[in-house]
């Protein structure tokens, strides 16, 4: 692992854009690196760790309050991780509530699939139940509240 990275380098070594790099800088979530003297910016490990941190936080779908709180924590490493484990599982109600969507919408899905027979377009209930923009006959209540 090398001490000094540029913008570039950076973001190959973490897969995160350039530009998405400069604006977490600007929201705070990054520290300033330092500059060279035509201006460029040189990155150290502790920035290459933290973008490491936010790429991850961002991967478990954490949304951008929760990351910030998180970044906090962790720039405090000796406060209490009880507000780190409540962020946490209010993430995995988030998943499972969206997971319950999900299994929702593929049950419209295969039921609209199911009632699909072939022949001409005109027809065809699949088209029909996507042009019902009301979902007023969508079996899923779940699926029926959010339309």
């Amino acid at each position: 692992m090398t001490d000094s990275y540029s913008i570039g380098d950076l973001a190959r070594a973490t897969g995160v854009k350039p530009t998405t790099i400069r604006w977490y800088e600007q929201e705070g979530w990054m520290p300033p690196p330092a500059r060279t003297e035509g201006g460029h910016r040189v990155y150290g490990v502790a920035h290459l760790r933290r973008l490491g941190f936010i790429r991850h936080a961002r991967e478990l779908g954490f949304e951008s309050e929760a990351i910030r709180a998180l970044l906090d924590l962790a720039d405090h490493p000796e406060a209490d991780c009880g507000a780190a484990h409540t962020l946490a599982t209010a993430q995995i109600s988030e998943i499972d509530a969206r997971l319950r969507r999900l299994a929702a919408l593929r049950a419209e899905l295969q039921r609209m699939a199911t009632s699909c027979e072939g022949g001409v377009v005109g027809d065809c209930r699949i088209i029909e139940t996507l042009a019902d923009f009301a979902h007023g006959h969508c079996a899923d209540p779940i699926h029926r509240e959010r339309g």
